[in-house]
């Protein structure tokens, strides 16, 4: 129960990458954080990619980043959405300036590209989206897991464990 205390925050939205949502939320849970899930609307019910359901306990309107020790973004589809919203963009920025862990994996790397945040950083992401991120300014390499300062990369699911390990191991920190 070593994150017993700490509070993290993890962004839904339809056609989320099912197991990249549930196995950190479910990791986190496991070792003593609170985890919430926010989306656009409170309450909503919103579909991973193989159906899986994720209830909004919040939604992006309530998100107060000062509440929060940590983010986590999972990939699929969804980031593709999350990178258009301005409260989504306004939560990255706010917890990236505090320095407070945000985990992404897979495309989850869009929404980093969106918040601007990813000058000069070593990530990683799904090789599809290497370009994307390179031209934001990141330095791509293809590791299982990356962590720069307080940033948490992977690239996909066969990367989980040691993703959520890591995640989980800088939360502690803080």
């Amino acid at each position: 129960m070593r994150l017993k205390g700490k509070k993290v925050v993890c962004l839904v939205e339809a056609d989320f990458e099912d197991l990249e949502l549930w196995y950190p939320v479910m990791r986190l849970r496991e070792e003593g954080a609170e985890v919430l899930l926010a989306g656009p609307e409170r309450g909503a019910v919103y579909k991973g990619k193989y159906g899986v359901p994720a209830t909004a306990d919040l939604s992006f309107d309530e998100l107060d980043p000062e509440e929060y020790d940590g983010l986590l973004i999972p990939g699929g589809w969804a980031p593709d959405k999350l990178r258009r919203d301005p409260r989504v963009l306004r939560t990255v920025r706010s917890l990236h300036e505090a320095g407070k862990p945000i985990g992404q994996i897979c495309h989850a790397g869009w929404v980093l590209i969106s918040a601007r945040i990813l000058q000069g950083k070593r990530v990683t992401s799904t090789p599809g989206i290497r370009d994307d991120m390179e031209n934001a300014g990141a330095r791509w390499v293809d590791e299982p897991v990356v962590v720069d300062g307080n940033l948490v990369s992977s690239r996909r699911p066969p990367d989980l464990p040691v993703y959520a390990k890591t995640f989980c191991d800088l939360l502690a920190q803080g």
